[in-house]
């Protein structure tokens, strides 16, 4: 398909996490939302007609890609399979993200690691290592902390018992660096206190 527009949305909803309305769709591409679901119709033909392995859904009020229901069990075995499998650096990386400013957002993860996390979170959370813990209060943003197991699989009781970066990870002085900075641009800002005898303030 050479539509700019239908290119436009299917660049948006493979990142998309959870269903998006055709109304933010508009908006994020400049387009009536007429148009928009046209073009998202048009999409879902698309991929029915050449046999993709996925399909464009609208589910819940919004439109998501989901994998189709013929290669459910193909999926299911690849991900059991992937639960034994070595997680790979940028993995552990985003997992150290994680467990040291838990609960952190996936965007401030990517904004820590300086790329897009949300394949890695995906595995992650497969493999019962993060989990979602609620929403930021001023984003709406899911929430994530490490699970119970990440504690099992660490040897550890409690997050007091977490190493520090540094001795575990390539360049992990900047990483260190980077949480150290995000932790303190997230931290309240304190009251100013007043001058004492100052009458003026």
């Amino acid at each position: 398909m050479t539509n700019p527009t239908a290119a436009a949305l299917e660049a948006l909803l493979m990142l998309a996490t959870e269903p998006t309305s055709a109304t933010d769709l508009a908006e994020a591409v400049g387009e009536p939302v007429g148009v928009v679901v046209e073009a998202l119709t048009e999409l879902a033909s698309f991929y029915d007609r050449t046999g993709r392995g996925f399909e464009l859904r609208e589910v819940g009020g919004g439109w998501r890609y989901y994998t189709r229901e013929e290669h459910a069990e193909l999926i299911s075995q690849w991900l059991l399979e992937g639960q034994r499998a070595t997680l790979s650096q940028a993995a552990l990386e985003t997992l150290a993200v994680v467990a040291y400013l838990q609960p952190i957002s996936r965007g401030k993860v990517s904004a820590v690691r300086g790329v897009n996390v949300d394949g890695v979170m995906r595995t992650l959370a497969t493999r019962e290592l993060i989990e979602e813990v609620g929403r930021d209060p001023e984003t709406g943003a899911y929430l994530f902390a490490t699970t119970s197991y990440f504690l099992e699989r660490m040897g550890m009781s409690s997050l007091d018992e977490l190493p520090a970066l540094a001795p575990h990870l390539p360049d992990a002085s900047a990483l260190e660096a980077e949480l150290a900075d995000l932790a303190a641009a997230n931290a309240p800002t304190p009251e100013p206190t007043p001058l004492v005898g100052n009458d003026n303030d």
